[in-house]
This record gives C-alpha cells, sequence and structure tokens, in this order.
C-alpha cells in the first residue's frame, strides 16, 4: 500500500497504556472503498526499555507503519500529516501517586491553618489496628499566608431577612446585620469590607495578603528549588480574589505550575479542596513532563498546533474526553479505566431491555470493576493511596488482581497479589526471570496457548511464552506446598487451579460492593469481560456470582483503547452556591443554570462540534440543612409544568442512598453545575439484544475447529481434546458449546462446561446454565 492512498488527516489513533500493556486501536479509509474504514489493532508491553522508550509513540510508529506501507526506524520523529487525532488514556499520575513519586511542590495556607492537612477529616479507616501508620502529605513544605475572610449573615431560615445581610442585583450591600459595627447604608470600607461571594454569601474581609511579604517568601520558595505550588485560602470557593493575587505572583517570579484551589475545584469544604489542590500540583508537572516526551516524538505540527494539526485528546477520570489544555493531574487518575467503562457502557447497554451491566475488566496488574445501569455512576470524593480527592469519578473498584499477580504460598494460604510483576520483568513466562503469576497459573492449565499467543518475548521480542520455564518453577512451588502439610500431594493443575480459584474470588468482591452490598441483585445483571485476561475467567467469575450472561466484545481485550475512539468530548463549568431549593430561589438557580450551559455549549462549539451534537447535563449539588454529605442531582424527569425536578430527584437519590428522608429540614443547594457532552456518535446502531432476536444461529461445523488441546476445568479435570476455535474464522450466527477455547490475537476466552457462545457482529455471547 502506497503511501499517497492514504489521505492526509485521516487515520484516527487510540492509545491505553495500562501496567503491563499498552493497547493501540486505529481506524482509516479503506483505498478500495473510502466511505469504509479498515481498523487495527497493535499490542506491545507498557515497558520495554531494551526496544523502545514511551509504548504509545511505539504503537503509533507501528500503526504508521502499516497503514502506509512505508518503513519507519524506531526513534524517528513521526510525521502527523496522515493523522486526524491521537487520544490517550495513561497511569502516569496514577502511577506517580501510587509509589509517591510525584513533584516537590508548596502549599500556600492561610495562616493559622499550617496544619489542617496534615490533620484531615479524622477519618478512622482502620481504628483497631495497634500500628496506625498515615502517609505522609504530598506536599514537602507549608508557607503561611497572613490573610483572612469570613462568612456573615447566613440564617437558618430562608424565609427569615431580620439579620440576613442582602445585596441587589447588582451585587451591592443593602443591609447588615446585628453586631456588624457597620450602619447598613453603602458599602462597608476598611478591613471589615463585606462583599457578595460568588456563592451568593456574604463575605466579610478582615485581612487583604501583603504582596511585598508574599512576593519575598515565593522568591525564597523558588531559589529553594520549587516550581510548583498549591494554593489553599479560606472560604476560597466564593471569595477567589486573594488566591488569584498570590498566583498572579508567582507565575511573575517563575513557579510553572499554580494549583489555585479556587479554580481548581471551587466547592466548599477546605479540607478535600485543599487536598485535591496538592495532589493536583504533585501530579500535573509529572503528567506535563510525560507528556512534553510524547509530544517530542513527533514533528512540529504536534508539538506547536496541539489541538488542531493533529488533535490530542485525553482520557477523564469522568469518562469524557479533555483537550491538552484542561487536563491534569487531578483528572487522570482514572484515565486507564475510564476508557474500558465507556466502551462497555456504550457497546452493551439496551435501552428498551435496561438490564444493568457489570464491567469486569482484569488486566495485567490488577482488576477493575464498575456498574451501568443507563448513566455512568460517578463519585465526587475518592481515596486513592491514603489521598481523599474531591473532583468527579467513575465509581470504579479496583483490586490487586490481574494477569500478572504473584502467586505465594504464605502461612499455609495461597495468595495471588498484591505484588505485581508487572511488565517488566513480568511473570516468568515472559523470559525475563519474573516470578510466578495468575498468567503462569493460566498456561499451565492450558487456558493460554503458547502458539496462539502474540510472541513478542525475549531479547529478539519474537519469542512465545515460556511454558518450560513456568512448569519448573510450579514444580519448585507445588515441593513446598505439599511438604508444609499432612495428607496427599497436589498435583501441579490443582496447585495452579488453587491460585485460580483465589484469583476468582479476590475478583468477585468488588462486583459484590458494588451491586449486593448497594441492594442490587448481582444475579440479575449482565457481565462485560474485557481486559487482556477477562476472557480466561469471566466464565467462572460468572457462575460464583449467579451471572448467566457475558458479553465479549471483539475488542475486549484493548476495550479500554476501543472506548476512546467512542468517547465524547466533555467541558464543565460549576459555580458555588449557598441558596436554599426555595420557590423563591428557584428561578435564580435556573438562570446560574442557564448562564452556565451558554459558557460550555460555546466553549464546545469553538471546539468544532455542531449544535445538535452538543448534550448539556444540569446539575444542582444538594443536601439537607444540618447535614454534611451533598449529592450531584440530575434530574431524570420534569413536573407538570416542563421544569427541572430537581427535589424530587434529591429525595429519590438521598432514600437510595441512606435509606430514609429529612422531610422536615430545608434542601440546600451548595453547587450548580453543567456538564457538556460534545457527541462522537449520533448512534452505536442497535444493540446485541436486537440482534440476537433475529439472528439465525446454527451450530457451529467441526471444519472450523481450528486444534485441540488439553485444558484444566476445576472439578471436571482435564479435557485433552478440547476445541480450540479462532474467532476470526468464525461466522456471525455461529453457536459453541463449551468446553471450549475462543482465540484471536489478542486474547483468550475459556468456554467452561455448560457453557454456550453465539457470535454476533460485535459481541461472542455467552451464556451459562
Amino acid at each position: 500500500m502506497a503511501g499517497k492512498t492514504i489521505p492526509d488527516k485521516s487515520i484516527r489513533i487510540c492509545a491505553d497504556r495500562g501496567g503491563t500493556f499498552c493497547d493501540v486501536h486505529a481506524s482509516y479509509p479503506d483505498p478500495e472503498s473510502p466511505d469504509e474504514r479498515k481498523e487495527i489493532v497493535v499490542k506491545l508491553l507498557s515497558q520495554d526499555p531494551a526496544n523502545y522508550q514511551d509504548a504509545p509513540t511505539e504503537g503509533i510508529r507501528r500503526v504508521l507503519e502499516i497503514v502506509t506501507g512505508e518503513k519507519i526506524p524506531r526513534g524517528a520523529i513521526l510525521n502527523t500529516d496522515k493523522i486526524d487525532y491521537i487520544r490517550l488514556s495513561t497511569t502516569v499520575a496514577t502511577n506517580a501517586l501510587l509509589e509517591r513519586k510525584g513533584h516537590k511542590h508548596a502549599l500556600l495556607i492561610t495562616k493559622g491553618f499550617k496544619d489542617l492537612l496534615l490533620i484531615g477529616n479524622q477519618s478512622r479507616p482502620r481504628i483497631f489496628d495497634l500500628n496506625i501508620r498515615r502517609p505522609p502529605p504530598l506536599y514537602s513544605t507549608v508557607l503561611e499566608v497572613d490573610e483572612r475572610v469570613t462568612l456573615v449573615g447566613y440564617t437558618s431560615d430562608p424565609e427569615a431577612e431580620k439579620n440576613a445581610v442582602r445585596f441587589d442585583e447588582h451585587g451591592n450591600l443593602i443591609r447588615g446585620y446585628r453586631g456588624a459595627g457597620w450602619d447598613g447604608q453603602g458599602d462597608a470600607e476598611g478591613p471589615g469590607k463585606i462583599v457578595q461571594g460568588i456563592s451568593g454569601e456574604a463575605v466579610r474581609i478582615m485581612k487583604t495578603p501583603d504582596l511585598g511579604q508574599v512576593r519575598q517568601d515565593l522568591q525564597r520558595l523558588h531559589q529553594d528549588g520549587y516550581r510548583s505550588l498549591a494554593i489553599v485560602f479560606v472560604h476560597s470557593y466564593t471569595f477567589p480574589e486573594h488566591e488569584v493575587l498570590v498566583g498572579k505572583i508567582a507565575h511573575e517570579i517563575g513557579f510553572t505550575h499554580i494549583s489555585e484551589s479556587s479554580q481548581l475545584l471551587p466547592m466548599i469544604k477546605m479540607v478535600p479542596r485543599g487536598v485535591s489542590s496538592t495532589a493536583d500540583a504533585y501530579l500535573t508537572p509529572i503528567l506535563r513532563q510525560y507528556l512534553d516526551g510524547f509530544f517530542n516524538g513527533f514533528d512540529e505540527k504536534l508539538r506547536d498546533g496541539r489541538l488542531m494539526s493533529p488533535r490530542v485528546e485525553f482520557m477523564g477520570s469522568d469518562g469524557g474526553l479533555l483537550d491538552t489544555k484542561n487536563f491534569s493531574g487531578l483528572k487522570s487518575i482514572l484515565s486507564g479505566p475510564a476508557g474500558g467503562v465507556v466502551g462497555y457502557a456504550l457497546t452493551s447497554w439496551d435501552e428498551k431491555r435496561r438490564q444493568p451491566v457489570i464491567g469486569l475488566d482484569v488486566g495485567g496488574t490488577s482488576t477493575d470493576v464498575s456498574r451501568f445501569d443507563g448513566r455512568y455512576e460517578v463519585v465526587y470524593e475518592t481515596t486513592t493511596a491514603g489521598v481523599t480527592i474531591q473532583s468527579p469519578q467513575l465509581d470504579i473498584n479496583t483490586v490487586a488482581a490481574g494477569g500478572g499477580s504473584c502467586l505465594m504460598f504464605r502461612n499455609g494460604l495461597f495468595n495471588t497479589g498484591p505484588e505485581s510483576a508487572g511488565a517488566e520483568p513480568g511473570p516468568t513466562c515472559y523470559r525475563k526471570g519474573g516470578p510466578l503469576a495468575v498468567t503462569d497459573a493460566n498456561l499451565l492449565l492450558g487456558r493460554l496457548i503458547p502458539d496462539y499467543f502474540p510472541k513478542i518475548f525475549g531479547k529478539s521480542e519474537k519469542e512465545p511464552l515460556d511454558l518450560a520455564a513456568t512448569m519448573k518453577a510450579f514444580e519448585k512451588l507445588s515441593k513446598e506446598i505439599n511438604h508444609s502439610h499432612d495428607g496427599e500431594d497436589f498435583t501441579l493443575d490443582e496447585v495452579a487451579y488453587g491460585f485460580i480459584k483465589v484469583a476468582n474470588e479476590t475478583m468477585c468482591r468488588p462486583i459484590r460492593a458494588l451491586t449486593e452490598a448497594r441492594g442490587y441483585a448481582t444475579g440479575k445483571h449482565a457481565l462485560a469481560s474485557f481486559g487482556g485476561a477477562g476472557g480466561q475467567h469471566a466464565c467462572e467469575i460468572a457462575n460464583l456470582l449467579g451471572i448467566r450472561t457475558i458479553l465479549v466484545h471483539r475488542y475486549s481485550s484493548i476495550l479500554s483503547a476501543y472506548g476512546l475512539a467512542l468517547a465524547d468530548r466533555v467541558y464543565e463549568r460549576q459555580e458555588p452556591s449557598s441558596a436554599f431549593y426555595t420557590e423563591q430561589n428557584i428561578s435564580s438557580l435556573k438562570s446560574r443554570l442557564d448562564k452556565l450551559e451558554r459558557d460550555v455549549r460555546g466553549e464546545l462549539r469553538s471546539q468544532g462540534f455542531e449544535e445538535r451534537r452538543i448534550h448539556a447535563e444540569r446539575v444542582l449539588n444538594m443536601r439537607f440543612e444540618g447535614t454534611d454529605t451533598a449529592l450531584m442531582v440530575l434530574p431524570r424527569e420534569t413536573d407538570g409544568d416542563g421544569k427541572e425536578d430537581f427535589e424530587a430527584a434529591f429525595k429519590r437519590e438521598y432514600k437510595a442512598e441512606f435509606g430514609f428522608l429529612l422531610e422536615t429540614k430545608n434542601i440546600i443547594v451548595d453547587d450548580v453545575k453543567v456538564r457538556g457532552i460534545g457527541k462522537t456518535f449520533d448512534s452505536m446502531g442497535e444493540s446485541v439484544y436486537a440482534e440476537l432476536e433475529t439472528l439465525k444461529q446454527r451450530p457451529v461445523l467441526k471444519d472450523k475447529i481450528d486444534s485441540r488441546h488439553s485444558v484444566y476445568f476445576g472439578g471436571l479435570g482435564r479435557v485433552d481434546d478440547t476445541p480450540v476455535y479462532l474467532l476470526d474464522k468464525l461466522e456471525i450466527g455461529d453457536t459453541i458449546e463449551g468446553p471450549g477455547v475462543v482465540i484471536d490475537a489478542t486474547q483468550t476466552i475459556l468456554l467452561i462446561p455448560g457453557s454456550k457462545a453465539v457470535l454476533t457482529s460485535n459481541i461472542l455471547y455467552i451464556t451459562i446454565e
């Protein structure tokens, strides 16, 4: 294929860099039929320093070689003329947080609050532990800034105005409050000046920062080598002026990254806002450093015009795509897993059937579990590696059990993880001297077949999995296990399968937490299995959970990368509020939502989206007066007048979360928010369930059995003549009865006895008796 047959700006590339593998999905116009697009899948190790420095760049190089037919040397600067867009998800910031290898930064905080983030919220997750070891704070030093504002005139009764501070429509103060030392006429001047905050609350300025002193202190930090700052002042969510002033000075001095909490996260609650700001200052410089290195692998067009020629977009933790200027360390904590959630949600959901789906992403290092019931489940406060972050993230439960999880026998127990072999050195069978891992157990049991597995191992990157090394390591481990107990010795198969059972139970734990622990019947869900190791475990996990339907997408092993191709562009605007949700305030809240909606629609239009492809979600963050927990409410319905019924939606969600309602309490709105969504696709076509209703199913022909292999199936023992099918050679409608193995270039799917699989256009639909 000559390079000139591929039009400029036509190749679309999505890369997901995981803990063990980097997955790349690309599409380009078919030279013989330009209206159709051909697809490419590339899978490579996330770390292989002997052969390449950066996995996504290497993956993109391989894609360009395949599409253009031109030889591109490794390390060469890549030409981007043919590329329409590059979409990335990365674990760089996540790993930096987990490993505590972020950027050194300083915390600037209101005087008197130096230890606030160290004290935290006083939660005690391990209250009975005798030796509590709290993780150290992310910042390296603290600088107190002598500034202070307070809130005044707050009334708990929305109808009472007697003692409340009031402002006119222009924000001018028109009424004081008792004890203010001011007569209520005109503006209050001097140290006690009262102004209206963004939230509508009255803010009394007690002390403005001494900018000369601030400049001296910041210059001293700069001389000490600090280049990143987190600025967290009291009540800055509603009165950001002091943070902005200090941030401007820091920019002038030469600090390269400044996380102002009022700009990053304008929400009430100083502790999570502060911790989130320090996390951003800790992670974003590391992320930017990685991205700069990534961009350096491409020509000047990408480096200088990153948003347009070609577009570079990143997966955010909330499942939406972000451009370079809006992508940060704080928004990238779940960048990798989020792509997979988008992928299975859009390919597994049926709007008519409305059967909830559990996403099971079994990767090399961990297993990520999520739930989709027509809407992405988003949480706004999460704890990762001991750091509580306040930022919208998809509700994903992660457990340290994956293909690379190390197998150990400790204290008479079989253990899988949490330690991982990773990509370097990887499991024993990767030919780099690594430890035994779950992948080795699957290989020994015949659930991975070296002849079909990608030959990307060894120094030449062309060698297959090393079964001999795996067997030798298991023989050594089996001797240790058998020596530790009296009775009949375990066989190698029994030892390996014992570790698989432990891994499966570990993976079931977060699924039960997302379903049974929240009042949902696990068995009423479908299981969408994906990730490189998902197909090897899906049937047995579904059996343990009582799930009878499994959906395996044809790109399931790279679904996090494929999800990037399906994902929507997202832009959000949020403002704090302090209004009671009353008839008098509804019109004001609606006006604020209307303004934010105009802003987000305008931003998405400027990014190239047509109005018909822009969707806006209007959200209020609501709580009962006197309570601490607010819920982000997106109304699914309107009242009889066509208005958004936020109150009904809030009470419904509160009842579902806590089991009761505080009927006598007023409702307070803490934040107003609009999430703008630029749609990538108008429709994903008919669902797998709709296709099955009209699909003509037929038993697979014996001549489609590619080979037979010995596979261990637990209680059934070894089935020496287990049929092996190649997914690419099966036809739509082919039905396979288990036991069996279905394989393509990047995944192995195990069908246990009692299971049946039907191939549809895009999904292998598996049912279990």
